[in-house]
């Protein structure tokens, strides 16, 4: 099989998974410098699904890594199937856990007006918009996946 833009061992597929990477650190590094996010249990969510991204995210693309040095398509199918429930377990996780974390700031910081906190708010913003772009990068590392299984 030839390989496609984002299959494991290629150039894309890495740039993916350390897009994924850098996403879910950034999300989780912007949430953990605040001081009142564990009063809320969505952002602790949020914290825990994307320390998942990031150890799985980071663990491919070392993978990723070595193929391409050794030039090597990884296209094994066990391997492309260990792939596609990871990338879709992590996938949903990500989404569940931005969507969870989008609506309660929404919800204590723009309709309830409660957002005393200033700078916080900000933070909590910019951790769900970071968590929701790693979910873009691993929905579209899953989708690739999925065809690969699927076409294999």
């Amino acid at each position: 099989m030839r390989a496609i833009p984002g299959s494991p061992g290629t150039l894309t597929s890495l740039f993916l998974r350390i897009m994924q990477c850098v996403f879910a650190a950034g999300s989780i590094a912007s949430m953990s410098t605040t001081s009142n996010f564990f009063n809320f249990t969505a952002f602790c969510y949020l914290i825990a699904s994307m320390g998942l991204q990031v150890v799985w995210s980071f663990a491919l693309a070392i993978l990723d890594g070595i193929a391409l040095v050794k030039k090597k398509v990884l296209h094994n199918p066990v391997l492309v199937s260990l792939y596609v429930v990871g990338d879709w377990v992590t996938a949903l996780l990500s989404l569940a856990a931005a969507s969870s974390s989008g609506g309660i700031a929404v919800l204590y910081f723009n309709d309830l007006g409660s957002c005393g906190l200033g700078e916080e708010c900000q933070k909590y913003q910019l951790a769900v918009a970071l968590a929701f772009l790693g979910w873009v990068a691993v929905s579209i590392s899953s989708l690739i996946m999925l065809w690969l299984f699927v076409a294999g």
